[in-house]
């Protein structure tokens, strides 16, 4: 079993059977197989054929690299080290107890979802914390031969950070959503705890960063140029100031959302026709909205505190 000593294999998750939506990282680090993001439990069968295609199976993954623990990123991750009794999880200290204990994070999806939740996710099984390699940002992480460095990006997510394998940088969703070339990268902003000032920092980090390509779970791996950083922050900037101008003028949401996603979806088929439709699969604009309208809510009762 190799998959290759250079860069990552994409390994397409064919989220609600449609290509291009999730992607899991995978690569070789000597000592087994790492898996960045290994998605929800509903893909684990796509996930088994991407190793098989690389000549690898499940069986041959020692380390599962989590960005956080959203269930379209880490859903997964007990159900595979349940199968692979040698490897173990690595995810931020905020979010290790909701692996090792995964009830109320499912709980607070299924209010989202609904009857829906089974479907899209799939179960999510808890970690032994033992089996948890718990981080706080800044480490070192020696994988065989790999030294993968360890970088706390909240933001999108309390809990977020990011991986550097050498030029690879695997950034989850605090360096956006893009789906091709073509599109400017997307802020994914749904609740609960969506911060676009630590968001802002983090981007700053990894734009100084020295890493040659950025790997996006939705979707892809593109070069990590000063107009990527530029582009994410220029359509959060614009997404945020389209949900705060509704708020002002007394929109309840359906309202906002139907603009937001008027606007989010125009913009896309203008940089290509085939972006709306896989976009609404990678990053509900609706969802996007209820982060937004929360982050500015709060924002509001905190200067109305701070004033009285």
């Amino acid at each position: 079993m190799s998959a290759g000593r250079g860069g990552p294999q994409l390994i397409d998750l064919h989220f609600e059977q449609t290509p291009g939506v999730i992607a899991s990282y995978v690569f070789d680090t000597g000592d087994g197989l790492a898996v960045v993001d290994p998605g929800p439990t509903s893909t684990v069968a796509a996930l088994d054929t991407g190793l098989g295609g690389m000549g690898a199976s499940v069986d041959d993954v020692r380390h599962v690299l989590l960005t956080h623990i959203h269930f379209d990123h880490a859903g997964a991750a007990g159900t595979l080290l349940a199968r692979v009794p040698a490897a173990r999880a690595y995810v931020h200290e905020r979010g290790a107890p909701h692996l090792a204990s995964p009830e109320r994070l499912y709980a607070s999806a299924r209010q989202i979802y609904g009857e829906h939740m089974e479907r899209l996710w799939g179960e999510m099984r808890p970690i032994d914390p033992a089996r948890l390699t718990v981080l706080a940002g800044g480490e070192t992480l020696a994988l065989g031969s790999r030294a993968v460095q360890v970088t706390y990006t909240p933001g999108h997510a309390s809990h977020h950070v990011t991986y550097q394998d050498g030029p690879d940088l695997y950034a989850g969703d605090v360096a956006g959503v893009r789906l091709s070339t073509a599109q400017t990268p997307r802020a994914p902003t749904p609740p609960p705890d969506i911060d676009l000032e630590v968001w802002r920092a983090s981007v700053d980090t990894l734009r100084g960063q020295d890493a040659g390509r950025v790997h996006l779970a939705h979707f892809g791996s593109y070069e990590a140029t000063g107009a990527h950083w530029d582009g994410l922050l220029a359509a959060m900037d614009t997404d945020a100031a389209l949900v705060r101008a509704g708020l002002e003028a007394g929109q309840v949401y359906d309202a906002i959302a139907a603009t937001f996603t008027a606007a989010t979806l125009d913009a896309l088929a203008a940089e290509d026709p085939a972006l709306p439709a896989r976009y609404e699969f990678a990053c509900p604009p609706w969802m996007s909205v209820q982060g937004l309208m929360r982050y500015w809510q709060r924002r509001a009762a905190r200067a109305q505190a701070g004033g009285a």
